[in-house]
């Protein structure tokens, strides 16, 4: 009786452990967005060529807590992608967030404001990692 039964426990087993190495394997599609709407425009709306950056307290705050430091940020700004569904607006202007994979393979998004002469980095998301932070 018990050699009857075998091929198919072998199967499900077979089945099940495939299942398993599928559900866990990784790789870089892991952490590329499924879809970003791109409006088509001739010019960008934030001029990427902006030097003098500043970062608000908040935005400090929030790139210590993720582990992610000013040449991500600067690396962000020159490579990442607008992520044009979630650009707001208030009363200080807009805000555009990048998004791409940093050199130390994070997935982040971070949040720049144009004002005047220089780019406000108003915060830094780590996209993949929920990080422990208490920032206020």
């Amino acid at each position: 009786m018990q050699k009857k039964y075998f091929p198919f426990i072998a199967l499900i087993c077979a089945a099940l452990l495939f299942f398993l190495v599928k559900k866990n394997q990784r790789g870089e599609q892991a952490h590329i967005p499924v879809s970003i709407e791109v409006p088509v425009t001739e010019q960008e709306p934030i001029d990427r060529s902006i030097t003098n950056i500043v970062y608000s307290k908040h935005a400090r705050c929030r790139m210590e807590c993720r582990h992610i430091d000013e040449s991500e940020v600067k690396e962000i700004l020159q490579e990442g992608k607008i992520n044009y569904n979630k650009i707001e607006s208030g009363e200080q202007g807009k805000t555009y967030p990048m998004e791409g994979i940093t050199q130390d393979h994070q997935y982040v998004r971070v949040v720049f404001a144009p004002h005047h002469n220089e780019l406000v980095v108003v915060t830094a998301i780590d996209l993949d990692k929920e990080w422990p932070c208490d920032c206020k």
